[in-house]
Order: structure tokens, then sequence, then C-alpha cells
């Protein structure tokens, strides 16, 4: 569903829900979409379509799709460009029918590594291309069509459907699965594995997102539900699953072909060029080639022809569908030739004034204005930043992201992107398949070696003695064994892995293991508690004084505040926009604020203190940033000077890369209020450093800075804002913020497409740090 603000009149807002039928009924008025329409559906062989710019794509191939009712390839110049085309159709296609299909290894003509995830979404495409009687529509790129796929007989002849009431032995379906060349392992955590205990069969298929539980009575299938990785917990229950084998399994290297050949006949192959899809399959098979110059002389090695389609083959198997070219140039021969009327959306690098003309033009000359939102939060700074314009233009705002920009002449409508406007990055999203954090329990657990120590919440800390098999109620069932002083043991159902952690102690001094039942850790956890009590005690008095004491209350936000947060380059995640929010509403209360903002690196801390220091100058307040390191300073200087660098804000810095007389000159304009911002390490918190009116102080990286620097910052913020900025709080500041003396923000949401750290130890091999960059 597109949500839609009407702002055609800016004292009265009314909001408009159209579907992906509504806004695609634009182009099924034009004339020239019916003649792409009847081309497609008398099977003409090639079709060329010029003048589609843009994100006019995606609403023609959408419109054409859901008209045609036959399958549908849309092939783009690479895995970027189909990823951003997918996030447009997702908007106007119903999910069951949209599909994406990316290449399988991580790294290309590295057959080893593979990429789980995209090898999910593989078996997802052939498996529904295989299964289902209905159309879909298929985004892919050259090096995903590349690869060649397991034939339809193979993958039928591999797929095993298991319903609830079925006779099926568990010994069998354990021969099956080794077959199918499943790995067996005691907790599954990725596609391709499965685990038994019992009559509990767990099954992570490559054709689910999640692994799947089979509870056996005897030989008959009792239940079947999926359940979460990290929880153990069902997410639903099923009476059918599918079990698929890796589909790029080496047992099926001659049973193989190219996946033009797999797909449909009927199928509708849109394409930006097919000089672009042939150069580049000419561009991997010859690298791939070179691949296996060296495994040559081998008898038992596999050739490029076996793994891969070559531009021959895949020339030929183009020639056996309607192919629709959408790319500027005439390079093949057509039987029939569109021509649409777009152009791109035009560059008013962060310009209001130039927006404004440009809708009022638009309006004048009878065209209806859209702008696409990727969120509410963005459609309500449009309004409000044309509001404090003001300036009368019609216009209607659609929360609704899409890839580009442009007009259509024809159908006199303009449609602009917030992220073009303010130059913010686009970021694309791809389904995940599954996600390895999820994990992390078991993989620790099975990381845990006899003997290692362990802390149990409630008895204490003992040795990890492995898994064991234990019997209750006539079942057999996983249980993780502990062993305790005079040798006790403790047992503890996979169940409750949650109360179990691995000990971290001082390093090189084993733990102290006390008996079960003993008292000894209910005491040990009893005097620990007191002694958290009485320095919370002395914590608390000391925050509550800096409570009571009068701070100053900065104003709401401004249009230039409004301005500078649209203009971010990314989209902001939803932990940033509530961070962003606390922040604003502690400084706009009269009591001095003492925030702290925890988040990983790279999750969008800096861009938090940055609107946060903006907010302190738009009130004529001067701003300290302390960093604990001397490049650090000169960095943060360059991203908020780049940052602010089109509103009226002064930023410096000080470090000991600075000459005396540049240090002297800081410091007399920062005197004189002449200086907004500045930045520096512990030698802002010297007597030397006098401030005109100081409204914020932000501390970055707090846990680096020494017990001295703390005690002489308590004179400077006594009635001054504090933003405290860290990735690993120590535990005094995070005592501090859990027990709220100090407040607490977390932005633990990871920006979009922001890949999982991997981290591999190999020898230096210059081709592994070549493809690595």
């Amino acid at each position: 569903m597109l949500r839609i603000e009407d702002t055609s009149s800016l004292n009265l807002s009314k909001f408009i829900t159209l579907d992906s039928t509504s806004i695609t009924a634009f182009y099924r008025a034009s004339s020239v979409y019916q003649k792409l329409q009847t081309a497609i559906a008398s099977s003409e062989q090639k079709i060329l379509v010029h003048g589609l710019v843009g994100s006019s794509l995606s609403f023609v191939v959408a419109n054409a799709f859901l008209k045609s009712q036959k399958p549908f390839l849309l092939l783009l110049e690479n895995k970027e460009e189909a990823a951003y085309i997918l996030n447009d159709l997702e908007q106007l296609i119903p999910k069951e029918k949209l599909l994406f299909y990316p290449t399988s290894y991580r790294v290309p003509y590295e057959i080893e590594k593979t990429d789980n995830a995209n090898v999910l979404l593989r078996a997802e495409v052939l498996n529904h291309i295989n299964s289902q009687k209905k159309p879909s529509l298929v985004v892919s790129y050259p090096d995903a069509i590349f690869e060649k796929v397991v034939t339809k007989q193979e993958l039928s002849k591999n797929t095993l459907k298991v319903t609830v009431g079925d006779s099926l032995s568990p010994d069998f379906l354990n021969e099956l699965l080794f077959e199918y060349q499943f790995n067996r392992v005691d907790f599954v955590s990725e596609p391709g594995e499965f685990s038994m205990r019992g009559g509990i069969v767990d099954v992570f298929s490559f054709a689910n997102d999640h692994p799947y539980r089979i509870e056996f009575f005897g030989n008959e299938v009792e239940s079947i539900r999926s359940f979460d990785l990290a929880t153990q917990l069902s997410v639903n229950k099923t009476n059918q699953m599918v079990i698929i084998p890796s589909l790029d399994s080496k047992t099926t290297i001659e049973k193989r072909q190219g996946f033009l050949e797999y797909i449909s006949k009927q199928t509708v192959v849109f394409t930006s060029s097919v000089e672009m899809v042939l150069s580049n399959t000419k561009h991997l098979f010859q690298k791939a080639e070179q691949l296996f110059l060296s495994v040559k002389d081998n008898p038992s090695a596999v050739v490029p022809q076996q793994l891969f389609t070559s531009e021959t083959a895949t020339e030929a198997q183009l020639n056996s569908f309607t192919v629709v070219e959408f790319d500027k140039s005439n390079l093949i021969k057509t039987d029939a030739s569109i021509k649409f009327n777009t152009s791109p959306q035009p560059s008013f690098n962060k310009q209001f004034n130039l927006l404004v003309e440009d809708l009022t033009h638009n309006q004048d000359k009878g065209y209806t204005n859209y702008i696409f939102c990727a969120s509410q939060q963005q459609a309500n700074r449009f309004r409000e930043i044309l509001d404090d314009l003001e300036t009368e233009v019609s216009y209607k705002t659609v929360v609704s992201p899409i890839y580009k920009g442009f007009l259509d002449h024809e159908l006199k409508i303009a449609c602009y992107t917030d992220h073009q406007i303010f130059e913010r990055y686009h970021k694309f999203r791809l389904k995940n398949g599954y996600a390895k954090k999820q994990v992390i329990t078991l993989k620790e657990l099975s990381s845990l070696s006899v003997g290692d120590y362990v802390t149990h919440i409630d008895h204490g800390i003992g040795k990890f003695g492995g898994l064991q098999k234990i019997d209750i109620e006539g079942k057999q069932q996983e249980a993780i064994k502990l062993i305790y002083g005079d040798r006790d043991i403790l047992y503890v159902s996979i169940h409750s892995l949650h109360k179990i952690a691995k000990y971290n102690g001082k390093d090189g001094k084993p733990p102290k293991i006390y008996k079960l039942g003993s008292g000894a850790w209910k005491a040990l956890k009893n005097k620990t508690k007191k002694r958290v009590k009485e320095i919370a005690f002395n914590l608390i008095q000391l925050y509550a004084k800096r409570k009571t004491q009068a701070g100053y209350a900065f104003a709401p936000d401004s249009y230039l505040q409004h301005e500078l947060e649209a203009s971010f380059l990314y989209e902001d995640t939803p932990d940033q926009g509530s961070a962003t929010a606390a922040i604003k509403k502690d400084m706009e209360s009269p009591q001095p604020m003492d925030r702290l903002v925890c988040g990983d690196v790279g999750f969008g801390k800096t861009e938090v203190a940055i609107r946060a220091a903006f907010k302190s100058v738009d009130n004529n307040k001067q701003v300290a940033v302390l960093v604990p390191t001397t490049i650090l300073a000169y960095q943060h200087y360059r991203t908020f000077k780049e940052r602010l660098k089109k509103l009226p804000v002064t930023v410096d810095y000080i470090n000991r890369f600075r000459t005396s007389k540049q240090k002297q000159e800081t410091l007399k304009n920062l005197s004189q209020g002449k200086i907004d911002i500045v930045i520096g390490t512990h030698q802002l918190a010297n007597k030397s450093v006098q401030f005109k009116d100081l409204g914020l102080l932000i501390v970055d990286e707090e846990q680096k800075f020494g017990v001295a620097v703390k005690d002489k910052l308590k004179t400077l913020k006594e009635n001054v804002d504090t933003l405290t900025l860290t990735a690993t709080p120590i535990p005094r500041t995070l005592q501090f913020s859990l027990m709220a003396a100090r407040d607490l923000s977390t932005i633990n949401t990871p920006p979009p497409n922001r890949y999982p750290i991997e981290t591999q130890v190999v020898r230096f091999s210059e081709t592994i740090i070549r493809d690595a960059i």
C-alpha cells in the first residue's frame, strides 16, 4: 500500500491511501503503453522500447506483467541495479509473484565460497518455477543466469515433501538427508544441516528461510513447525514442508542446464541491452576458463562448460523468447519499436527555491507533482520546510521510496524522489534468507570444549562436560552436562540455554568451583548485590544534585534544523530517529541533559551528535566536542565541516598538530563567540580554554578518557547539556544508565545493506587482498 498525502492546500492536509493498482493506473491510460501491451500479447520476438528513464521502467514493467499473465524475466546490468528495481516492484506487485535470482557465489569464480543466503534465494526461484502454475516476475542480472542450474527432472527427483500424517521412518529420513549431502550436527545453524534427537528431527532445507522441526510418533509424522534459531521457539505450524538439497552440489554437475533453458518458453525477457548481457557473459566465461586452466590436467576436474553458460549458448537461448530491450540504442533487429516520452528528475542541489520554481512551472503546464518519500517523517519535513518558505505550491507526497525520479510528458506527471532532492544515498534492501547473528548462542555452545568454565545463573561456575543424551520419561533428549565441586553433576536442557554463559574472568586465574546446593554461590551473589547498592546510592546522590540545577531550555526545531536532517545522505534507522527525538526532548527541557548514546561502530552515532550540535548553535549556544585521539579530532572536524558547510556555522579544532599561533587564535575566537563548534582532545579541559556561552558538551568514546580528565569536565559541565557517545561503555557508565541516573539511548539497528563482519585467518596472499578490496 502506498500512502499519499495531498498538500495542494497548505492549510488543509488530507491523507489518501492508494494501492499499487491506483498508482500503476497512470500507465494503463497511456496510448504508448497500450502499444507495448499489444506487442507482448501478440508474442512479437524482438521489441525495442525507447525513452524509459528512472523508475518509469518499474511502473511499465509492473503494468505489463500484471496485464499479460505471462512469466517475466527482468535482466539488469548488475546486482545493485537489479536490487533497486526489485525494491520498486515490491511496492507494485504482490510479493508472492515477485522473485529475486542472485548469483550463488560470494566472490565470483571461487566455486567453494557460496553464500547460503543467495543459495536459498536461488532455490526459492527454481522451486517456484518447478512447482507453481501461476506466472511470476523474476529479477536478475547476467552473473546469476551465467551459472548453470540443476535440471527440472533432477530437482523433482531430489525434492522430498513431508506432510503431517505421512508414514516415514526417521532412519530412512536420516539416510536420505545424507544422500542429499546434508551435514548432521548437534544443533542446526545454517541451510544444509540436520539434527536428530530421538523422535525429533530438525532440518534446515534450502527451500525455506527457517529450519523445520519434525516430530514423529513411531513412524508417523505427528507435527511440523518452523522455529527460530536463537530461541529454539516455534515460529508457525504447518501441514507440509519441502526438503531441497543444495542445488549447487558437485554431484549434479553432469545434470545441469542453463537458467534460460530452465524457465518457460512463454517467458517475456526484459533487458536493458542484449549486447550488455552477451558481453558480460563473454567476460565471465573467459575469466572462468582462466581459472580452470590450472586444473585441466586433472582427469576428474570439471570444465567451465559444465558449470557455466557461454556467450554463444546464451545468445541462442535468448532467441527463443520474446525479448523487450529498453536500451537507447537499436542493436537488434526489431519487430516492434515503441517510444515513451519521459525525462529524468532535474538536479536541485538541495536548493529549495529551485525546487519550488520547478514545481510551480510543472503546475502551470498542467502536470501533477508527486514527491516520493522514504518515510512519513521525511514527508513531514517537506511540508514544514515548504510551509516555512511561505510559498503556495501544489504537490502530493507519496510515502513510498522509488529508485529514480522522472517526468512523463505524455501523462503529465512529475515523480520526484526525496533522496535525489536532498542528494541522500538511497540504499536497496534484499531479503537475507537467514541472519548469522541469530545463531550466536548455538555457535558459542559448539565452540565450547570439555573442561571450559561455564556460569549458570542459579548454580554458579562449573565445568562444561559436553552434550549428552539423557532419558526423560522414556524419551531421549539432548542436555548440557556441567560438573561442580565434589563431582556434582547438573544437566541443563537445551531449552534453558539462556541460563548459561561462558565464564569470563581474570586471565590465568581459575575460578573457585563450589558444591551444588552449598549456598556459597548465593552468598557471593548477595554480597555483590549489596556492594552494587552502596555504589549506586553514592552515584544517585551525586546525580540527584545535578538534576536539581537549572539548565538552558532550547527552543523547538527551526526550519534550518529540518533542512539539515532531511539532507542526511542516508536514510535514518528507527533507532537513530528515536535517539534524536530523545536528545531534542532533553535539550528543550529546563534541566541539564545527561544522555548516553550507545551503538556499534558505523551505526550512526556521529550524525545524531551533529544534529544535537546544530540545535545548540541554532539557539546561539556554543558546542564542545571532546574526543580521545588527535586523528579522531581532525576526522570529526572534517565530518562536521562537510555536514554543516551550507549552514551558518563556524567549526574549528584543537590538537597537538596545530601550531601555538593557531591554537591561540582558536582560543581567542572561542572566548569571543566567533567559533560555534570546537572539537579537541583532553586539551579542551584546560583552564586556558574559555567559552563565551557553552550550551552543549559532546564526549565521544568516553571510555578512553582517564579519571583526571573526567574530574576536570565536572567543573565544565555542571549546568551544561552533556551527550556521551560510545560503542563499548565502561561498567560504571553503563550502570549509571541502567539505573536511570543517566538517560540511555541505544542504536541497535544497523544501516540498510550493512554486511556483518566476517573474520578469516589466512596466509598472506595478494590475490585474496585484491579480491577483498
